[in-house]
């Protein structure tokens, strides 16, 4: 009896480390990966907000910030930020299975970023100063940020919760 009871309990340590592994890795890579998206957006004026924009040239003016390795270093940033997002994400909606819960908070993010911590970023224009482009296409990469990361965490947990059972 006692042996059985360990060895749940070896189980359930090793299940939630895995989950934190795997959440881990999901937020970076899903910043990672819709970062660079959004980096090439940029180049080909998709979009004039750019994540060197929010990360490096909101509080950096140097000549270097606007280079490539800016924009490499404001990617590298941004997937260490996402995931704590991740995190967030899995704290508050891991349990539903489908994409609308990921598209909700992917429109969610972009709200918080462009109209609520706007002052924050004094390089990104106010809202009402975006052209047509830029919302659509930053838009667009939120909700599929936000799909990928949702949709990925949710897989997961509900994976590992059924082999769990």
């Amino acid at each position: 009896m006692r042996y059985q009871r360990r060895n749940q309990r070896q189980s359930v340590n090793q299940s939630t480390q895995t989950m934190v592994s795997k959440i881990i890795s999901i937020g970076f890579f899903g910043g990672l990966i819709w970062s660079v998206i959004h980096s090439i957006a940029g180049f080909f004026n998709f979009t004039k907000i750019t994540p060197k924009s929010f990360v490096l040239r909101s509080w950096l003016q140097t000549a270097w910030t606007d280079q490539w390795l800016g924009q490499m270093i404001s990617v590298l940033i941004i997937s260490i930020l996402s995931i704590i997002v991740a995190f967030i994400y899995y704290v508050l909606c891991k349990k539903f299975e489908s994409i609308w819960p990921g598209l909700v908070y992917g429109i969610a993010l972009w709200f918080l970023l462009f109209w609520l911590l706007e002052p924050i970023f004094p390089n990104i224009p106010a809202f009402y100063d975006l052209d047509s482009n830029t919302i659509v296409t930053t838009i667009c990469i939120f909700i599929l940020y936000g799909v990928f990361v949702g949709y990925s965490i949710s897989f997961t947990y509900h994976l590992q919760k059924t082999e769990n059972s």
